[in-house]
């Protein structure tokens, strides 16, 4: 591809690969990752923790070089045009990283100031997000709750008015109720166009995206649109439940028409081997008939998120 091409994504990687360790320990954080983002796009990265979505970030960042593989972030080559890219990049780490002794403003004036900026200039980008930390900008930063550190943290990344946000699983370790205010503030700011490339370990959180890859073990192993990720589940699903669900469990994974079984909630979740003929009602039979069990229920149900990316992370090789 040309120059101009690349220009065309918010990022663009190929190939991209790294490691730690030595030979005879290495550990493979990300593997093969390709990655195109279109320009204002929100984009999810979507997996547990270990599977390599902070090292993706931070090549993409440009804080580390990757071993192989080639990135582009806003048309910019992460090897050679770093600084370019940080002028034009906000970044918010997964851990909390502003200055715990200085206030809420005078974090916010800091960061403004090693952009150039000041806080007037792009407050409007802001606004909506800082009104709410206002009641405490005189607060250090070490003595807010989780959720305002959130807050501050995006409104840090944002200050000098970046054509891209990078956020590393910003709502973890953060209430349900911040948790959703954090991704419709998110939803507020693309109206000025900026791409927003965001990681997170909740699966139920996709949905808030335009697009998502799912990262396991440094290796991406799905994407698309978060319907298309959901349409693409091809297996027989059902929810079992018994009054004995530990022990169900352990038997389910006895039967041989099951593929693999979880716990989801307050019942076990059951995918079905492609090639078995059974149904919620014969499942039943055998768990009431060879195992014991009591009040069992079985019913189809249809596939969330999680169940996505538990059949395509139990084809990895």
């Amino acid at each position: 591809m040309r120059q101009d091409d690349y220009a065309k994504y918010a990022v663009f990687a190929d190939s991209l690969e790294k490691s730690f360790g030595k030979k005879e320990d290495k550990v493979v954080a990300v593997k093969g990752v390709s990655l195109r983002v279109e320009k204002g796009e929100l984009y999810g990265i979507i997996g547990p923790d270990g599977a390599g979505k902070t090292t993706l970030f931070r090549i993409l960042a440009t804080l580390m070089l990757p071993d192989s593989g080639t990135a582009y972030v806003d048309g910019f080559d992460i090897s050679g045009d770093y600084r370019l890219i940080r002028d034009r990049l906000g970044y918010m780490p997964g851990k909390f990283s502003l200055y715990p002794d200085l206030t809420v403003k005078e974090n916010l004036e800091f960061f403004a100031s090693v952009f150039g900026t000041t806080i007037k200039e792009n407050y409007h980008l802001i606004k909506d997000i800082y009104e709410r930390l206002e009641p405490f900008e005189k607060r250090k930063a070490s003595k807010l709750s989780g959720g305002m550190k959130q807050k501050l943290a995006l409104c840090c990344a944002l200050i000098h008015f970046p054509d891209i946000l990078f956020l590393d699983e910003p709502t973890t370790g953060v209430d349900p109720s911040s948790r959703r205010e954090f991704w419709d503030m998110l939803s507020s700011i693309r109206k000025y166009g900026i791409s927003v490339v965001v990681s997170t370990a909740y699966m139920d959180e996709a949905s808030r995206c335009d697009r998502i890859s799912m990262m396991s073990q440094g290796r991406f192993i799905g994407t698309g649109t978060p319907a298309e990720i959901i349409d693409s589940f091809d297996r027989r699903l059902i929810a079992v439940s018994s009054d004995e669900m530990f022990r169900l469990l352990r038997d389910l994974r006895d039967i041989s028409d099951v593929d693999y079984c979880y716990t989801f909630g307050d019942v076990h979740h059951v995918v079905l081997r492609e090639d078995s003929l059974a149904s919620p009602d014969n499942l039943s039979a055998v768990l009431v008939d060879k195992f014991k069990h009591e009040n069992v229920a079985a019913a189809y149900c249809k596939p969330t998120m999680e169940d996505c990316f538990m059949l395509y992370e139990s084809k990895l090789v």
